[in-house]
């Protein structure tokens, strides 16, 4: 738990919040916060996160990352951070851990197919797919659905990327019930996680990238801050080899990211001289962020990624079937719920209606790679039973 003294004057406190949707009595020793972690960590969406796909489908290779990894990379970038900054450390990490639960199987690929495929139904998001998983999804406890977790970690849940002034049917339906101030800005610990999200996939994508061979050092070195990374790795050892050189590279670009990011955080928090967590909230930008130099260096990794990984053929490949098969899934199962298991089937209602769509995306989105390539097999192979 956070040492309350140690807590900046704008940071979220745990003694402060804004509680629960369903009351509950407060667990002896853990602060909110801490339960909240607890309970993203021991849910069904967050296991599943090992076998989603981040890339690399999950059966490449087994060194790839998966959304399982990159969430923990992501927890320990934002926590490190939260201590450096004042911020409620556990706050920050429970956001961090779940920000890809509503993630589908098969990374973008499977959530572009899904979205497309129920595009004339409403669509889906995966930032409003993470809050209706711990709201609804998740049906571990006697008293409620979901997980009831914090306002706050909602609120940082549904805000991933800044205000919604129009947010997505999900999340506009829970706010009428339980109102997440979403035309504000959400709290530091949320705008840290969210950046803390980009640090960690900058960083482990390029690490695949090399590992997989998809591109060479000769390739990154033009890029800002990477090639100065690379080149400083160089000059560590003349011999060094190439598995040591690329994590000696990423663990210098991590380190250089995370610098900026905690330098220009304090400029402007040093500017905005928040008293509050709400002040942060009410400030007419987010006061977690980059510098504009390298803000503008990640929009060029960023761009470097999409075309030489994300865009390369072998990826290609791999996210043309993906996408081909999460449509051939839900025209399947929108078309006739009753090929989809009893406790689905009972809720989707009519073949075709939009009600039967929400609850098909619900049920793809919740499944993992290999789950879904096996139900896949299951309905489109005659030779497989059911």
């Amino acid at each position: 738990m956070t040492d309350a003294h140690a807590l900046a004057v704008f940071a979220v406190r745990a003694e402060t919040s804004r509680g629960r949707l369903h009351p509950e009595p407060e667990a002896i020793g853990r602060s909110p916060f801490q339960r909240d972690r607890d309970r993203i960590i021991h849910s069904s969406a967050f296991r599943k996160l090992q076998y989603k796909t981040q890339v690399f489908v999950n059966h490449e290779g087994d060194f790839y990352r998966t959304r399982l990894t990159h969430s923990i990379e992501v927890a320990q970038i934002a926590r490190s951070c939260a201590r450096a900054l004042g911020l409620d450390e556990d706050l920050t990490e429970a956001l961090a851990l779940a920000h890809d639960l509503g993630h589908p199987p098969f990374g973008h690929a499977g959530e572009e197919a899904l979205a497309q495929a129920a595009a004339p139904f409403g669509g889906f998001n995966h930032n409003a797919q993470s809050l209706r998983v711990v709201t609804l999804l998740e049906s571990r406890y006697a008293a409620f659905d979901g997980l009831n977790l914090t306002w706050e970690t909602l609120e940082g849940l549904a805000k991933h990327n800044g205000p919604l002034p129009h947010p997505p049917a999900y999340v506009a339906d829970y706010d009428a019930r339980h109102p997440l101030d979403l035309g504000n800005f959400a709290s530091a610990e949320a705008q840290l996680a969210s950046l803390a999200d980009d640090i960690a996939y900058h960083g482990h994508d390029i690490d695949d990238g090399l590992r997989a061979g998809l591109f060479d050092f000769g390739d990154i070195a033009h890029l800002p801050i990477v090639g100065a990374a690379l080149a400083d790795a160089g000059r560590a050892s003349l011999d060094m080899p190439p598995p040591r050189l690329r994590h000696e590279t990423i663990r210098r670009v991590i380190n250089a990211l995370i610098s900026d990011l905690l330098a220009a955080s304090r400029s402007r928090l040093a500017a905005l001289a928040p008293g509050s967590a709400d002040d942060i909230r009410r400030a007419k930008t987010a006061v977690i962020a980059f510098s504009a130099a390298v803000a503008d260096a990640n929009q060029a990794i960023r761009a470097f990624l999409f075309a030489r990984m994300y865009r390369h053929w072998r990826v290609n490949r791999m996210t043309s079937k993906a996408r081909r098969l999460t449509e051939e899934l839900f025209r399947m199962f929108h078309g006739d719920p009753g090929l989809l298991p009893n406790e689905w089937r009972a809720r989707a209602g009519e073949p075709g209606s939009a009600r039967a769509a929400m609850i098909v995306a619900d049920y793809i989105a919740g499944m993992t790679d290999r789950f879904a390539m096996d139900e896949h097999r299951r309905l489109t192979d005659i030779a497989i039973s059911g």
